[in-house]
């Protein structure tokens, strides 16, 4: 099961709408299929592992990392692949909350006269295809913030220069985070100041590229900008106000940017629980967030970031540089927003620390 969620995570950033998904065939022994999820969804798993194996897959023990799927859509139910196939027995990772599925294709399965046992490696499953899980139960993508800061947590001088705290490894590392998430997200004062491509630039990933998204409540992302320059070949998404200026709306389109309007919050930026309702809705399930403070302080203070990719430079820039967090409210300690600490790796001279919310 761990090889066929190894395959799973290859998916990763490539599959949405869908789940990343992986699938080993084991006939006496020995591995005679292997698959995961194709960019766009699709073809899936079971159906690449049981071509690669052919007619071997008769009698063979199928490891799934997701229920598979029992419904018609694009493509027929994986389930009944697998039946048709003759597979003697298959291992699932964990159930599929999607209504269409939800214990429907184990059921298939086991009406076919297939034994079904689930519920193997199901929290590192679980884990992989958070973002689908969260798109399909709680209308919302997975969202991951990235901050590359120094020792006492600051991410530029005072005078805002900030390229480059960490080193070319860690960069490296952040290029490799955007391969493996679906949506990639900053706010417009990040934008301004850096005028970045956010894209992944390490050498044979640069189709994993993903979509770009700026939160920018009035429209002041520059037409002259990088990012707007290249929307027509990479898809670039803006967050703003609904009332935003038309004209200054239309002028963005026109050059290829796709434009989300939302309600206002309470400080007059774009509600960000509506924003992630409707990055859902276009399907996306995870979201890369790069900075700034702000909008990584609106995701903290709206319970919406889930993960961390903390990046350390071994350095101190004191007091008077600018916090990778700005304030969100929080005057007494019980409503610190608490994580658990996965792993922690070193990159180059830096170091790298992955949280998960302790509530998720």
């Amino acid at each position: 099961m761990r090889a066929a969620l190894a395959l799973a995570s290859r998916g990763l950033g490539t599959t949405w709408p869908n789940p990343a998904v992986g699938c080993v065939l084991v006939h006496d022994g020995v591995v005679v299929g292997r698959g995961f999820t194709q960019p766009g969804g699709r073809p899936h798993a079971e159906t690449v592992a049981l071509a690669a194996a052919g007619a071997e897959a008769r009698g063979a023990t199928a490891y799934v990392s997701l229920e598979p799927c029992s419904h018609h859509g694009r493509t027929p139910p994986c389930a009944d692949a697998l039946v048709e196939a003759g597979v003697a027995r298959v291992v699932v990772a964990c159930e599929d909350p999607d209504p269409r599925v939800s214990g429907r294709g184990v059921a298939r399965l086991r009406a076919a006269g297939i034994p079904v046992t689930t519920g193997v490696c199901a929290a590192e499953a679980w884990r992989l295809n958070q973002g689908f899980f969260n798109r399909i139960l709680h209308d919302r993508p997975l969202f991951t913030l990235k901050l590359a800061t120094t020792l006492d947590g600051r991410i530029a001088v005072h005078t805002g220069e900030s390229k480059w705290i960490t080193g070319e490894t860690a960069r490296a590392w952040g290029h490799a985070l955007r391969a493996r998430n679906d949506a990639i997200m900053v706010g417009i004062r990040t934008a301004l100041a850096d005028d970045p491509e956010l894209t992944c630039r390490l050498p044979g990933l640069a189709h994993r590229s993903p979509v770009r998204v700026v939160v920018d409540s009035r429209l002041r992302l520059p037409l002259t900008g990088r990012l707007v320059a290249g929307a027509k070949a990479q898809p670039t998404w803006i967050v703003t106000r609904n009332d935003h200026d038309r004209q200054r709306g239309a002028a963005l389109v026109d050059c290829g940017v796709e434009l989300i309007p939302v309600a206002p919050d309470a400080a007059g930026l774009p509600d960000i629980v509506l924003a992630a309702g409707e990055l859902a809705r276009r399907g996306v399930t995870r979201v890369l967030v790069e900075g700034g403070a702000t909008l990584h302080a609106s995701l903290l203070r709206a319970g919406l970031a889930d993960r961390l990719e903390w990046f350390r430079a071994a350095g101190v820039i004191g007091g008077d540089g600018v916090a990778a967090v700005a304030g969100f409210g929080v005057d007494r300690l019980d409503l610190m927003v608490r994580f658990e600490r996965e792993a922690v790796r070193l990159a180059g001279g830096d170091l790298v620390e992955s949280y998960a919310r302790r509530d998720t």
